[in-house]
């Protein structure tokens, strides 16, 4: 079980195993990943029957779509360098009903996964809580691996962010500017040294920064102006490109 468990748990100590700057360090040209968002494991009926907010008693179709999404991520040509899962793995929030099962029952999907394609997590709100605490986030550690961290693939420098911290960290803050200080440094190193200068820079988070213009107004689906417009001016001394999820599909934008 320990080794089985092994492939959930690659991020550690802000890296992840297997794609580290000294093994992923050096630009070897395109390729291609996999990102995913939102398994969200017992939504589906939830929102059939109008009750978002409960845990969900059912989840047989999100693992019929994970295990879909599995196989046709296996059969894929060139192989993808990873796949991420931009957060809400599960949809009950945590130490509710559910939220065992339907982990449990994730991870049985996702072992599916061909072993040459690591598999990367994000923490979304369904997974800390949308007010995460330190015990909340402590639970989402222990069973996915760290919830910030960084990697390397091919040149590229990957930042996986925690973005309940930038939404509500009022029950942690502490937690908030330990990743704080922790992204200042990756940004100032990406795009000055010392070190390896990254060809790229990608962020992956939960909540986009803006569905449609940084100009946007703040809703539930985007982060708030103020935070925003602070994170889209550090991004753009390093990251090309954020991805996210929390509209129930994969978000992606530019940064300029």
């Amino acid at each position: 079980m320990a080794e089985a468990e092994d492939i959930f748990l690659r991020a550690k100590q802000r890296t992840f195993t297997g794609l580290t700057e000294d093994e992923q360090k050096e630009w070897r040209g395109p390729f291609c990943f996999i990102q995913a968002a939102d398994p969200q494991l017992g939504l589906m009926k939830t929102w059939r029957e109008g009750d978002c907010d409960g845990g969900g008693d059912e989840w047989t179709d999100e693992v019929q779509l994970t295990q879909q999404a599995v196989e046709a991520v296996n059969k894929l040509s060139p192989r993808p360098k990873f796949m991420v899962l931009c957060g809400d793995l599960v949809h009950a929030m945590p130490s509710t009903q559910y939220r065992e099962g339907q982990e449990r029952d994730l991870k049985v999907a996702l072992r599916g996964t061909d072993p040459s394609i690591p598999l990367v997590f994000v923490s979304g709100n369904h997974d800390l809580g949308n007010t995460p605490t330190p015990e909340t986030v402590a639970q989402f550690c222990n069973a996915w691996g760290d919830d910030y961290f960084s990697f390397w693939v091919g040149g590229v420098l990957c930042l996986v962010l925690n973005s309940q911290l930038f939404f509500d960290a009022s029950a942690c803050p502490d937690l908030r500017d330990a990743q704080e200080a922790w992204l200042e440094g990756q940004l100032q190193r990406a795009s000055q040294g010392p070190g390896v200068i990254p060809k790229h820079v990608l962020v992956f988070q939960h909540i986009p920064l803006y569905l449609k213009t940084p100009d946007e107004e703040d809703d539930y689906f985007n982060l708030q102006t103020a935070t925003r417009q602070s994170l889209l001016g550090r991004f753009k001394r390093a990251a090309g490109l954020t991805l996210a999820g929390d509209v129930n599909e994969p978000v992606t934008l530019a940064v300029k």
